[in-house]
């Protein structure tokens, strides 16, 4: 798995990587992680082999143009290399696997279109996008297989006029935890067993459009007075810091709470507290925090879109509202209001949930990944053995 960050850092990439190389192992297989960042960071998680990078500011990422020589040496034994990032890490798979024909798999995982609207506002969408369909079908062209979560981005890449066949496979989740979650205890937050508790789990970040999100909390809130927020994750400190301030501008410091980062195990414990889970976001390609609120039996509010869109079925599992305030807020109260409506959906959204599951999902990665092993030339060498044990040593 190539990536261009990892643990510590957090979001959708990470977790799917960490859940899908621990379900592969158990499988039988070794997976390794090649990824930019603190060298001398030990985790306990084995196979992990950063490289030295330029922190950007405190993003979590790190930006480097090349591996060390140790980890180049090292993915240059893998058998198929699956890559998750198309820029830094995209050229790397393909700079240092290509000659030694070692298949690559390319998983798109984000709207680079949406990222690119949001962080750089000043760039014209033409400008963006063209740059887009010049680099996207020449990169996926050059792989051997593309991965996308969902339809809806599979449309996405063939309007950046890429060609090639994909693959649609969905980001797996791991369930069971969800499925069988206890709920926290809402007295130790403050909270009545009546009160209607929405719930936002992801990064803080400027592309999850948590200001309409708040905005349409705040007009739900002077009609629901028992209605609160919670707020589960983190992002860049100005970003958040941003986030708590609109906050308070809005007068909702009773009404919304952070939690800050928590641990991944606690998470099903948090949203089997809540009611609803609630999303602003229009960039997801296919949002496991969305999934993983459905394997608790919570009910969703998003925005009709890619990922969310192809995730949510609109009055089944939750409700789809268009990138319109009132429309969101609208469906949104009629959710917090009804809650026949809300028992529902609750069942609806845990059923659906295990198309997902990850089990499911890892035989389905590993067909792709054995047929392409088969595809290659062979390339079965002992020196390729011996340097993954050694160098297991120093990673564990």
């Amino acid at each position: 798995m190539m990536v261009d960050s990892y643990k510590p850092y957090i979001s959708g990439i990470t977790n799917y990587v960490e859940i899908n190389k621990r379900h592969l192992e158990l499988a039988g297989h070794d997976v390794f992680v090649f990824t930019f960042g603190d060298t001398e960071l030990k985790d306990g998680e084995p196979r992990v082999i950063r490289s030295k990078g330029l922190p950007l500011a405190d993003s979590g990422f790190y930006l480097s143009m090349r591996y060390s020589r140790t980890a180049k040496k090292v993915l240059q034994t893998m058998d198929v290399v699956h890559v998750h990032h198309p820029f830094l890490s995209g050229r790397l798979a393909l700079r240092y696997c290509r000659p030694l024909q070692i298949p690559v798999i390319y998983t798109n995982h984000t709207r680079y279109d949406l990222y690119a609207q949001a962080y750089l506002p000043m760039m014209p969408d033409e400008v963006s996008t063209g740059l887009l369909q010049a680099y996207m079908p020449t990169f996926c062209k050059a792989v051997e297989l593309v991965i996308t979560p969902s339809a809806g981005m599979e449309k996405i890449l063939r309007q950046l006029n890429v060609e090639v066949p994909i693959e649609v496979v969905p980001n797996g989740v791991d369930l069971k935890a969800f499925h069988s979650a206890a709920p926290l205890p809402r007295d130790q937050f403050g909270y009545n067993a009546d009160d209607i508790l929405l719930v936002y789990a992801g990064r803080l970040a400027l592309e999850k459009n948590l200001p309409f999100l708040l905005e349409s909390f705040k007009g739900i809130s002077q009609a629901v007075p028992n209605i609160h927020l919670l707020l589960i994750g983190s992002g860049v400190q100005q970003f958040d810091d941003e986030i708590r301030s609109l906050v308070s501008e809005m007068n909702l410091d009773q009404r919304v709470r952070f939690t800050g980062r928590i641990s991944y195990d606690q998470l099903p414990a948090y949203l089997a507290m809540c009611n609803i889970f609630v999303t602003a976001s229009v960039t997801e390609v296919h949002p496991l925090s969305v999934i993983e609120a459905m394997g608790a039996g919570l009910p969703i509010m998003g925005i009709e879109s890619v990922g969310v869109g192809d995730t949510v079925e609109d009055g089944v599992t939750g409700f789809l509202a268009t990138h319109d305030l009132p429309a969101f807020t609208a469906k949104l109260t009629r959710l917090c209001l009804d809650l026949n409506l809300r028992r529902q959906m609750s069942d609806s959204a845990r059923k659906a949930s295990s198309v997902y599951a990850i089990e499911h999902t890892t035989r389905i990665m590993l067909k792709h990944y054995e047929r392409l092993v088969a595809e290659s030339r062979p390339r079965k060498s002992n020196w390729r053995t011996r340097l993954r044990g050694f160098v297991e040593q120093f990673n564990s």
